[in-house]
């Protein structure tokens, strides 16, 4: 296991800076927060598209929610485990380059512990999201399952599944496409599998155990102990949050689209 451990500690960093390299060179036009940016969002791509292909065998190799086993489980847990220490680092270095673009070169001429500050203050949840996941998920994974619960541990890898949508979403805005049938189409797989992954998955879950028991649904959190009820629900809160903005921004970009085809009619020239 360690092995794999080693393995996503030099695959995912290694990607971030081939990425960097790669778009400087081919965008020369791109500032560093651009760079960096969309090479933070690759990166994230490609993890999410990893957790979700082992979260998949994990869920369709155990019939037993609770006793079968499959290595991608626990292999997959450590692998990952260097992506989100290097998401949070890959984070705060877009978010010092955006603001330095945005004219607070003063404030960030250099890296200090206020430009941290800053980073943290904006998108805490995100950084407690993900050193939650290292610091409390990866452990209850490893050390505290007994070896049981494989299957469930799957599905959480399957939540992954829209962050491809979500950053293609923000490199087509990069390339200039957020305007194009390609933005709109993606806007809505990324509504769909956020709803399906992220928010449906959790009463799927509940909905196996029940079935594999034989107890109703709506019984099912009272024969789990406390500590799964309130973990699964520490997961949730945020995923449903997160939803709530995307609905939000999907709502703005589709009135701004209505004023501007409304312009457009507005200001055409009339024929007859």
């Amino acid at each position: 296991m360690f092995t794999a451990f080693v393995c996503g500690a030099v695959v995912f960093p290694g990607l971030f800076c081939g990425f960097r390299k790669v778009l400087r060179s081919a965008f020369t036009h791109w500032s560093d927060a651009d760079v960096v940016s969309v090479s933070e969002r690759l990166v994230s791509a490609i993890h999410a598209s990893l957790a979700t292909a082992a979260g998949v065998t994990v869920v369709t190799s155990c019939k037993d929610v609770m006793t079968d086993s499959h290595w991608l489980a626990n292999g997959f847990v450590l692998f990952g485990a260097s992506y989100m220490a290097n998401d949070i680092y890959a984070m705060y270095l877009s978010h010092y380059h955006i603001q330095r673009v945005k004219g607070h070169a003063g404030s960030y001429s250099s890296h200090s512990l206020q430009t941290v500050k800053a980073f943290l203050i904006k998108d805490w949840m995100l950084v407690v999201h993900h050193a939650a996941l290292l610091l409390i998920f990866m452990p209850i994974s490893l050390f505290f399952r007994r070896g049981l619960g494989d299957f469930f541990i799957g599905c959480l890898f399957t939540t992954e599944f829209s962050t491809p949508f979500v950053s293609i979403g923000k490199i087509l805005i990069q390339l200039g496409l957020d305007d194009t049938r390609l933005h709109r189409i993606n806007g809505i797989l990324v509504l769909m599998s956020f709803f399906t992954c992220r928010i449906l998955v959790f009463p799927f879950m509940y909905w196996m155990y029940g079935r594999q028991f034989g107890i109703p649904l709506h019984r099912v959190p009272l024969h789990l102990p406390l500590q799964c009820n309130v973990g699964n629900l520490v997961i949730l809160a945020p995923q449903i949050y997160w939803f709530i903005l995307l609905l939000k921004k999907a709502k703005r970009l589709y009135l701004r689209q209505r004023r501007g085809k409304g312009d457009g009619h507005k200001d055409k020239p009339r024929t007859d």
